[in-house]
């Protein structure tokens, strides 16, 4: 380690705008104190970036922010991307933040992780995966995210240090990229370099960082002739002359580490630096690099060579043994090579071994011969495996190998995909699984690798997903749970994937074919859920006769009877039944426990039967049936749709009962999920949506009308059903902008595709109402028939709110005294009711009607509470026209 210190403290040549933009960002970090708590204090953490091509000093350059940073006080975290670690996922984020969190006691790190404890331990190798579900993507982010803010405010000020990081593994880098524009909020400074022809495009975000980088990278330029000079007097003595200087950087092109290494070849080899040897520095300077570091490693002899090698195979942080091992070298003769290696200048370290510079490491790896390459990573994962490592650690050799059909090799890639994929690395997984399919496995377990490559490509890869599991169906399967599991991971993907027809489709092949009676009910119930989806459901009334039947008969005394019974809840609530009867089996369903994150299950049903309390006037219990909900995705770590669909649905909640600013809340913390996972899913239609609806009920109808245009919400609209429904919602948006032909046509276009499946409740989807106010204007009598027929189902569900809402619209669309009649009742019946909005909408309607004062401040101050702006300017305007009226009529 002596001469790497020696190096990284020379005189850093034309660097001082990156140092002073280094210490700037020090001094304020360390500088906190007293003035932290000001007001207008400009941000505690900054960001800075170094771009430069390979051997510009970046290394060096970090090297003396680390020694700056620990010599003010500075709790600093250190990393390094390495070529050959790239595949080993979250390999970067281990470096940073394993040295503060391991060596604790179990029960300290569990206090100090928290809920997190077994969502982020795993990716940062502090405790074995668990079994079941990994978390998602999102939720380890932000699982990490919460590890480093926690240890940046626990350890300020802190200094998070990553050397090439164009190197550092997908997970890791894609995680730092998307934190490191918090730094500023923090006392934080966070510092990368990297290659920037090589940064992949996930971490484009380096690319441009806010903050101290003036809004892109500080980029590292080659030394002038008077810099390398300078290095070349500081190396070798001042008698250095010019001539011998200016070669140098002339055979370098300022290059700060071949001038370094050039420097240590002159003096290596006794050469005078005067004008005399200067003709004999572009061989010593061909020796730095390419063929010629090559030739002088060749020159330290086979052991040294074949030592070498063993250590680029490893990477970084290398353990002579284990080189020694992988190099088949006795102790004496490892030892003997590694000191070659070390005066030569191509290794540093002993108890832990590296490469001088990444430049040597990679010239030296792609130096080997494809062959011999082959062999040693062949050879390196039988000794990581040997030395304790596990399955993980050899995986990333095994990558590097030939298929040979060795069923060791099959084994330990699978036991290392299934660790990295629970540790929520799934491309990484994949890769390793790819990698065994290819191997290939024996007969008998094709079909399980197949599965278990599917299953690594869930959420990232769907349409790939659906083709390994068909071809696991393929496949020869002794055992039918596999086939069973199959199938259920099949049909979620083909729902998933806005493929309702293909999923039921799937299910019912195999129902017929299925001699287990649970696991015939369980794959029945699955195809009920996916039909119940489906949009473009042939024969909804055929189905909800069979599933009543079946429900009616179940006792719940599983989880896939009271999936059963669930559904046969939401065909209640779709149905427009008595709402007494959705929730007595919603009740039924809920009695043995209905969990959001079981294992190889879904979340839909128990988020329907949830929704059904809300439907039917008891909002209460839907929240706290969400709050139990929300609590198991995030012990999960599911934080992408899943959490996205919660808070969403929780937001619909808020609105419905005319708690609009709450709503609003909700829903965009669940579009901010959504855009994460992406546009066009599920969750990004109900998100819309509800904020849509929300919006219009505050009355921001030009808001409405741009979110609807800024994300595509209008045809086609999605093949399977979401809630609210989304062409009801468009043709409400139309209405609200007094487009009523077109608003008509839309509404009554989602009449004629909901009214076939027997989707007839108002209260769920409130199309009729809307198409009765569209229909006002140009055929009242139709908008009439229209409203009394939604009333006529609302009356049958029986719930206030939704009654109380097709009372008003029948009062909209009639006159004198049948108006009056409609609006007194829905009033009565939304006092009953938790719908605070709809009441504050019928309070000024009939205040207006009746010109009463008192009815009106009582809407105003419910449309005040319901922050409902537009509705409540509306009613002071009208409770100022009935008081000027009634003191007009005063004597």
């Amino acid at each position: 380690m002596g001469q790497r210190v020696l190096r990284n403290r020379r005189t850093l040549y034309e660097r001082d705008s990156e140092l002073a933009a280094v210490d700037e960002a020090l001094a304020e970090l360390t500088g906190l104190g007293a003035d932290r708590a000001a007001p207008g204090d400009r941000p505690l953490g900054a960001l800075l970036a170094f771009a430069g091509r390979a051997g510009i000093g970046k290394t060096t350059l970090l090297a003396e922010v680390r020694r700056r940073a620990a010599a003010q006080g500075c709790t600093v975290l250190s990393a390094r991307g390495g070529d050959q670690e790239q595949r080993v996922a979250f390999h970067v984020a281990r470096q940073l933040l394993q040295p503060r969190l391991a060596g604790a006691p179990e029960a300290e790190l569990r206090a100090s992780l928290g809920s997190w404890y077994d969502i982020v331990g795993p990716a940062l190798g502090l405790c074995a995966p668990t079994e079941g579900a990994p978390p998602d993507q999102q939720g380890l982010r932000d699982g990490l995210d919460w590890v480093l803010t926690h240890l940046a405010v626990r350890q300020a000020p802190m200094v998070l240090v990553l050397d090439d990081a164009h190197w550092a593994d997908p997970e890791s880098l894609g995680w730092l990229a998307a934190f490191a524009p918090r730094a500023e909020q923090l006392p934080l400074l966070v510092v990368v370099a990297y290659r920037p022809d090589e940064l992949p495009e996930h971490a484009d975000a380096f690319r441009g960082l806010p903050g101290r980088a003036g809004g892109r990278p500080h980029g590292l330029e080659p030394l002038s002739s008077d810099a390398v000079a300078g290095l070349v007097r500081e190396s070798l003595g001042d008698h250095a002359d010019d001539a011998f200087c200016h070669e140098c950087w002339a055979v370098t092109a300022g290059n700060p580490f071949e001038a370094v290494e050039l420097t240590a070849k002159v003096h290596d080899r006794g050469l005078d630096p005067t004008e005399a040897g200067a003709p004999l520095l572009r061989d010593l300077a061909a020796a730095v690099k390419g063929s010629g570091l090559l030739a002088r490693l060749e020159r330290l002899g086979p052991s040294a060579v074949r030592f070498a090698w063993a250590c680029a195979v490893l990477g970084t942080e290398i353990h002579p043994a284990l080189a020694a091992a992988v190099a088949g070298l006795g102790h004496e003769e490892a030892a003997d090579a590694a000191d070659a290696l070390r005066g030569a200048r191509v290794l540093t370290g002993a108890e832990t071994l590296e490469f001088v510079h990444p430049l040597i490491a990679t010239a030296v790896y792609r130096a080997i011969p494809p062959a011999t390459r082959v062999a040693l990573h062949g050879q390196a994962a039988w000794c990581v495996t040997d030395d304790g490592q596990g399955a993980t650690a050899a995986a990333r050799h095994l990558l590097e190998t030939h298929p040979e059909g060795d069923t060791w090799v099959v084994r330990q890639l699978r036991a290392a995909a299934g660790e990295t994929l629970r540790a929520g690395a799934p491309d990484t997984a994949r890769a390793y699984l790819a990698r065994a399919l290819r191997e290939p496995p024996p007969a008998k377990e094709r079909a399980a690798v197949l599965h278990e490559l599917g299953s690594a490509s869930l959420l990232t890869e769907p349409a790939t997903t659906v083709n390994h599991l068909r071809a696991a169906l393929q496949e020869p399967i002794a055992e039918p749970a596999l086939r069973h599991h199959i199938v259920y991971r099949l049909s979620q993907v083909l729902a998933h994937s806005d493929r309702l027809a293909e999923a039921s489709e799937t299910l019912a092949r195999e129902i017929h074919v299925t001699g287990d009676a649970r696991v015939r009910l369980r794959m029945l119930s699955e195809q009920f859920m996916w039909d119940a989806f489906r949009a473009d459901e042939p024969d909804h009334p055929s189905r909800s006769r069979r599933l009543t039947r079946l429900a009616d008969r179940l006792r719940g005394r599983d989880l896939t009877e009271r999936y059963v019974i669930g559904l046969r809840t939401w065909d209640a609530v779709q149905r427009g039944e008595p709402a007494d009867v959705a929730l007595h089996h919603a009740e039924r369903a809920l009695a043995g426990g209905l969990g959001w994150a079981e294992a190889d299950r879904g979340f839909e049903v128990p988020v329907l039967v949830a929704l059904a309390f809300m439907y039917a006037d008891r909002p209460d219990r839907t929240e706290e049936l969400f709050a139990a909900g929300i609590a198991d995705f995030e012990r999960q770590g599911w934080r992408g749709a899943h959490l996205s669909f919660a808070y969403t649905l929780l937001g619909y909640v808020r609105y419905r009962r005319g708690r609009l600013a709450e709503a609003e809340e909700h829903v965009r913390s669940g579009l901010r999920l959504a855009e994460r996972v992406g546009p066009g899913t599920p969750a990004h239609w109900y998100a819309v949506g509800i904020l849509i609806q929300t919006l219009l009920a505050r009355g921001r109808t030009d808001e409405a009308t741009r979110l609807a245009e800024d994300h595509a919400f209008r045809e086609p609209f999605p093949a399977a059903v979401v809630f609210p429904d989304a062409q009801t919602v468009y043709g409400e948006l139309l209405l609200a902008r007094g487009l009523t032909k077109d608003a008509a046509a839309e509404l009554s276009a989602a009449g004629r595709r909901l009214e076939p499946r027997g989707i007839r409740n108002p209260s769920w989807c409130p199309w009729q109402l809307h198409l009765a106010r569209a229909e006002a204007h140009d055929a009242p009598e139709r908008a009439l028939t229209t409203a009394l027929a939604a009333l006529t189902r609302a009356r049958r569900f029986g719930a206030p709110s939704v009654i109380g809402q097709a009372l008003r619209t029948a009062a909209e669309v009639s006159t004198g005294e049948a108006r009056l009649a409609y609006l007194r009742e829905s009033v009565a019946h939304l006092e009953r009711s938790p719908a605070a909005y709809e009441l504050a909408c019928a309070l000024v309607s009939l205040g207006t009607e009746l010109r009463d004062a008192g009815l009106l401040r009582r809407g105003l101050d419910t449309a005040v509470q319901c922050e409902a702006d537009a509705l409540a300017v509306q009613a002071r305007a009208e409770l100022t026209a009935a008081m000027e009226q009634t003191e007009g009529a005063t004597p």
